[in-house]
């Protein structure tokens, strides 16, 4: 690469994948990443680049493109949460519908079905239920703040810094989640520094106060887990009694001590210290239990947007077997159980699948059964003659898509419709051209989770063909 290749008063053309936007060179597209949109003016400096294709940091903005919006968090720029904040939300949309568009294109060889308008989010503020905030003991300061010459504390407690695993900025207002997420937060963090006990070091994995998971739920439930770095009883005693103390509204109130190199806790215990086990999520007339380690869609409200679209696309009439593939804690299961005869939920993590069990119970659901183990290893012919091949397969799986070994599984079972609930629409084409030979893609519906973000989920309804 050239020394110091730049380009001077270019205009940025599009967005591009992972929230990048692109300048279409000479020499090749040049991708952008930061504060930009496409309109901008821009000079622009190469950092990286490799074949035809670069990466370029914006140098200079001289004028701003028609797209824009002021952002409304004092953190923009320097938090990775929310960055298209200065994106109109209608252009968030339109980008997002075009990224099914070109994925299904590019990947799935898809061409001949009409893809829905994205449904937008009803809030595009204060919509998670779930946040994790880490204590660090070397704030991050930004270039203004230490040009202020004003004094700050060393310790925070916030998020990471973008691609700075060591580096932790503090969040004095997120507007990702609804009180008391804020309140809480500040509050601990004060508790935190005048009470003396040590901030977590990253770099060395000392320290006590690590990491603090917050999850409201549309019930007005509220859980909070403190993970400690060190096995301190004063210090865990004393910051327990804190929050307990002083935020009547925490309805769940837990612990964990990970004394690990990272700050993953699905294989640590979580101790119950006060309040409930677990908080309520609604949705329709059911009732959600969610504990510590469950997993529940981060957008509650939007959420319900979504499952409506699989249940509309499953099409049951109250005669099929339903499998429900990546089940989770049966989220989508019990919530098309009623329009069904039969629901059979398949997850690999055992502790979900009794999450989800125990969903059915106190709802009152008794047409529902859950499996637990590797989607190739239960889905077997054994397992499709005990219970019956499936009249429809509803399959929402991580981001990574399901491989080879899954599809040929679902192929086998030769379910009438596949409904594909994705949060990755490149690996669901790859996943539908897969599956091209026997089914056809008859409906789309692109739906906003996470407005502010680049991320959209989408809904595919797959028909077998007549042989």
């Amino acid at each position: 690469m050239p020394k110091n290749l730049k380009y001077d008063y270019v205009e940025i053309t599009d967005f591009a994948a992972e929230g990048k936007c692109i300048y279409k060179s000479n020499e090749g597209v040049v991708f952008v990443e930061g504060n930009v949109a496409p309109g901008d003016i821009v000079d622009l400096q190469v950092v990286k680049t490799k074949k035809k294709l670069k990466e370029a940091i914006v140098t200079k903005i001289h004028s701003r493109s028609a797209l824009r919006v002021d952002p409304y968090c004092d953190h923009f720029g320097v938090c990775g949460g929310c960055k298209w904040q200065h994106i109109a939300y209608e252009h968030q949309l339109r980008f997002k519908r075009q990224q099914v568009v070109d994925h299904f294109e590019r990947i799935g060889h898809i061409k001949n079905v009409a893809i829905n308008p994205i449904i937008g989010a009803p809030a595009t503020e204060y919509y998670r239920n779930k946040l994790e905030f880490t204590f660090s003991n070397w704030r991050w300061l930004t270039k203004e703040q230490m040009e202020s010459g004003e004094s700050f504390t060393k310790t925070a407690l916030g998020f990471h810094v973008p691609k700075r695993f060591d580096k932790i900025f503090t969040v004095d207002h997120c507007h990702l989640q609804a009180d008391p997420s804020n309140a809480i937060r500040n509050s601990l963090h004060r508790f935190g520094e005048a009470s003396g006990i040590p901030y977590y070091d990253v770099r060395f994995n000392v320290g006590v106060l690590r990491n603090v998971i917050i999850r409201t739920a549309n019930s007005g439930d509220v859980m909070v887990i403190v993970q400690f770095g060190e096995n301190n009883e004063e210090a865990v005693e004393a910051t327990m009694q804190y929050l307990l103390q002083n935020h009547p509204e925490i309805t769940s109130l837990n612990y964990i001590i990970n004394l690990k190199g990272n700050d993953s806790y699905q294989d640590q215990e979580v101790i119950h210290y006060a309040g409930t086990t677990t908080i309520r999520e609604t949705m329709e007339h059911l009732t959600f239990l969610v504990g510590p380690k469950s997993f529940y869609q981060t957008n509650s409200e939007q959420a319900y947007n979504l499952f409506k679209v699989a249940r509309e696309y499953a099409g049951l009439t109250g005669n099929e077997l339903v499998y429900d593939l990546y089940t989770g804690t049966g989220t989508i299961a019990n919530f098309v159980a009623s329009q069904a005869r039969k629901v059979i939920g398949v997850e690999y993590v055992e502790a979900a699948v009794q999450d989800a069990r125990i969903n059915s119970d106190i709802n009152g659901i008794t047409n529902t059964a859950f499996f637990a183990g590797d989607m190739r290893a239960v889905m077997n012919e054994d397992f499709l003659a005990k219970h019956g091949r499936p009249d429809v397969i509803i399959t929402d799986p991580p981001r990574a898509g399901m491989d080879v070994p899954v599809t040929e599984t679902i192929l086998k079972a030769a379910p009438d419709k596949i409904v594909y609930v994705s949060c990755n629409t490149a690996t669901q084409a790859r996943d539908l051209a897969l599956m091209a030979d026997d089914y056809e893609v008859t409906r789309v519906q692109p739906v906003d989770m996470f407005p502010n973000t680049h991320h959209v989920e989408n809904v595919a309804l797959l028909v077998r063909k007549q042989a």
